[in-house]
């Protein structure tokens, strides 16, 4: 078995930067679908981190405002290389489904019609395949007996009822208060110290940096009525202000950009569709936005503002934090906090594999095979993502011809 790597020093950027590339060109299907491209590669294939500090990576970032799952990358970038690294994470996982969207701002409509719609329902039916073996394998690690199993079934219902990301965050609360009541006496996997290389101060200092831009900017505006500072500002208070990251940006988005007059309404929805079709975040809708907003013209500068502003604060309020919850959960009333949460995770990432995955993606019986020969492929015979991700779209525009 590979050793276990656990301090970033034994990675570089430029391995960091080829890892997060690859995922960022074929993690197709959503934020839930990405974690488990990132658990898939990163902690199965690579072994950068084990599963207990993955999940507890992903239960943090379930908490904090900002995109859940780049934030994970973000930290598993930081862990492998650092500062450099967990800059280099973010922009290789971004920068693709940026590019391609930028590239839509200026008219590349690459999938309109019957043979791009196919393409988009066979991207669906890998994110099937993808989040369903995420759920099998965390769920054996992470709820291995029956109070874990139980808490996880609780966050299913939550989450079922409460369909907002407050329902998430419920979910997580109710799963450590369970934890923290129920897993004091279960043996918990041995909390290996992750080096982030922060200190407490950098943290402070982040998160001082968080609150300075997210009351100084509104404050800057009134002072020094700027396009590009316009632009910035509203990013930044969409990236800050919302919860679960994903779907749940886009009211906000809509409501900077839109009702402002920067977009046309029908401009945003086919910026938002394009966005369905390309892999990464879908935080990358905002490089779209950026570059045909008005204030600052079109182009890649709107679109550079805009990206940069809508993830920098979700990347603030992480760097704030990892100092002093990797300290946390190192004690054993933490980690009895850790093993419900993490079992909470694991029934939110089970209620995501119904709703939206599931519900989005199996329309009919064929949709089934395709989305069943796709996780065999993975599980079974462990074909690379990528490889599935290519097998399961040709299969989907064969079936579509047919």
């Amino acid at each position: 078995m590979p050793k276990l790597n656990r301090s970033h020093r034994d990675g570089t950027p430029g391995e960091v930067f080829l890892a997060f590339l690859k995922l960022g060109v074929t993690s197709f299907g959503g934020p839930i679908a990405h974690l488990g491209y990132f658990r898939d590669e990163l902690v199965t294939r690579r072994r950068w981190i084990d599963e207990a500090g993955y999940a507890d990576l992903v239960a943090l970032c379930q908490f904090l405002p900002g995109p859940a799952s780049s934030q994970v990358g973000f930290a598993m970038g930081l862990l492998r290389g650092g500062l450099g690294g967990a800059l280099l994470a973010w922009l290789a996982f971004t920068l693709p489904s940026a590019l391609l969207l930028v590239l839509f701002a200026y008219g590349a409509d690459a999938f309109a019609g019957p043979l791009g719609q196919s393409v988009i329902h066979g991207l669906k039916l890998v994110a099937v395949a993808v989040v369903a073996q995420a759920v099998w394998g965390m769920a054996r690690n992470l709820c291995p007996d029956r109070r874990r199993a139980a808490i996880a079934i609780v966050a299913v219902l939550i989450v079922t009822f409460i369909s907002s990301s407050l329902g998430q965050i419920a979910a997580i609360v109710v799963g450590a208060l369970a934890g923290w009541v129920g897993c004091r006496r279960i043996q918990a996997p041995s909390a290996n110290r992750l080096h982030f290389g922060l200190s407490p101060r950098a943290g402070v200092v982040a998160l001082g940096l968080f609150l300075f831009l997210l009351f100084g900017l509104p404050l800057a505006l009134t002072l020094w009525q700027a396009p590009g500072l316009a632009l910035f500002e509203a990013f930044y208070q969409a990236g800050a202000l919302v919860f679960g990251g994903g779907h749940v940006v886009l009211p906000l988005l809509e409501a900077s950009v839109v009702d402002p007059g920067w977009v046309s309404q029908n401009a945003f929805l086919a910026g938002y569709g394009a966005a369905q079709a390309v892999p990464g975040p879908l935080f990358t809708f905002a490089a779209y936005l950026g570059a045909v907003a008005a204030p600052i013209g079109n182009g890649l500068i709107g679109a550079c503002v805009a990206l940069v502003a809508i993830f920098l604060p979700g990347m603030l309020l992480l760097m704030g934090m990892l100092p002093f919850w990797d300290r946390l959960r190192q004690r054993p009333r933490a980690q009895a906090i850790m093993a419900g949460t993490n079992a909470a995770v694991v029934g939110i990432l089970a209620a995501a594999l119904y709703d939206p995955v599931w519900t989005g993606a199996v329309l009919a019986p064929v949709d089934f095979a395709i989305a069943l020969v796709a996780f065999t492929l993975l599980v079974v015979w462990k074909l690379p993502p990528w490889l599935v991700v290519v097998t399961t779209v040709i299969g989907s525009v064969v079936v579509a011809s047919l």
